[in-house]
This record gives structure tokens, C-alpha cells and sequence, in this order.
């Protein structure tokens, strides 16, 4: 499996594409391009290493995350894998941006696939699996690949910290009583690639993060 993590927008968002170089399978994981010049730098990536999309999987729809989505809609034609929980973020997200003095560099595209709880992608010869931690949002999902030891988390869990429990939606025991039930059961050499920020292990987190102990 081959990881390229980005930092796109003025939030620092993590953008990922995971593919599987035998095949060129590709899945992005949050489309968090902002500006013209961080599309760019997504699809110049994709071109030079002759991927293909399959995915634009999200692991939830706050806007910081979610930039991006219409323009890898119409760049690829692929529409947007998400849970349905979250659905109601897009309804408000141009007035979200307006909050920060910044525009939604286009409107937000619906749900294509909802996610549940289990559901499995695959990119060539990996599968990620859908976790469902709600908490920082009513439809966070971690994207676990077995094969690999790796977890695609979004906003759930940080080093050394969690998400932010305090917007539309959030809910700090859940997302707690998530993390300990569904994550920290995963082999502690796990990698956790976070939303924002350095990534981190199961293991680290287990041992080491205050909101855990």
C-alpha cells in the first residue's frame, strides 16, 4: 500500500490518497483541496503515478474536509462515499465558511454511498474497513486496513488527543466510549493517520493520551 498524505487549505487539513502500485487503484480520503494550485498538486499526483480512482471516501463532512469533493467529482467523475449521519453538514456548510471569512470554493456535492458500519472498499489487493465512532460527528468513520496495520481516522483521534466535541453534533462520551470500544481494541502497532497533525500508534495512544487513561 502506498500512502500520500497532503496538507491542504487554511484549516491544515490531511488529504490522503491510498493506492496499491500493482494495480493503480486509488482511494482519496478527504478531498480537503482548497486552492487552485492544492487541486493541482492532487492531480498532478494521480496523473504522474498513473492512478486510478475509485473512491473519494470520507471520514466525515465538517467543510475543512470536504473542500475538495466537487472538484474531484468532476475531475474523475466519482461521487462522494460518506455516512449518512453527516448528511445534514452539507446542507449549511457555505454558511460554515462564511463564519470563518472564508467561500466555499464550490457547493458541496450529496452523498452518493452511504457508508454503514462493516462496509468494505477495496483498492486492488487492500481492503479498508468502515468504522463507525461517532462523537466528533454523528457519522465519523475510520477506514482500518487490516492487511496493512494502518487506520485512516479523520477527526477521531489525534496524538495525544480526540476530536473536538463542542459542534453541531458532537457528543464527548460517545466519542470516547468509540474510541476505547472500536479502536483501541486494534493491534497497538497499528498507525492512526490523523485528520490533522502527525499520525500516531493504537499503542501510543493506549499508553499515553489523557483523554484514554
Amino acid at each position: 500500500m502506498v500512502i500520500k498524505e497532503f496538507q491542504f487549505n487554511p484549516f491544515s487539513e490531511n488529504t490522503y490518497v491510498v493506492s496499491d502500485n500493482e494495480t493503480g487503484e486509488c482511494a482519496i480520503i478527504d478531498a480537503g483541496c482548497y486552492y487552485a494550485d492544492e487541486q493541482d498538486t492532487l492531480s498532478y499526483y494521480i496523473s504522474d503515478n498513473k492512478l486510478n480512482v475509485k473512491y473519494l471516501l470520507a471520514t466525515h463532512l465538517h467543510l475543512d474536509h470536504s473542500f475538495g469533493d466537487r472538484y474531484v467529482y468532476n475531475m474523475y467523475g466519482i461521487g462522494l462515499t460518506a455516512h449518512p449521519n453527516d448528511a445534514f453538514l452539507l446542507e449549511n456548510m457555505e454558511e460554515q465558511a462564511s463564519m470563518f471569512g472564508i467561500q466555499m470554493p464550490a457547493p458541496p456535492i450529496p452523498i452518493s454511498h452511504n457508508i454503514k458500519e462493516g462496509d468494505i472498499f477495496k483498492i486492488g489487493k487492500y481492503t479498508l474497513q468502515a468504522i463507525h465512532v461517532p462523537g466528533h460527528s454523528p457519522g465519523s468513520i475510520v477506514y482500518y486496513c487490516q492487511e496493512e496495520r494502518v487506520a485512516f481516522g479523520g477527526d477521531v483521534l489525534f496524538r495525544g488527543s480526540i476530536g473536538r466535541t463542542d459542534l453541531s453534533g458532537g457528543n464527548y462520551n460517545q466519542l470516547i466510549t468509540g474510541i476505547r470500544e472500536k479502536l483501541l481494541t486494534l493491534p497497538e502497532n497499528t498507525v492512526v493517520y490523523s485528520g490533522h497533525g502527525p499520525g500516531t500508534t493504537i499503542g501510543f495512544e493506549k499508553k499515553q493520551n489523557p483523554y484514554l487513561q
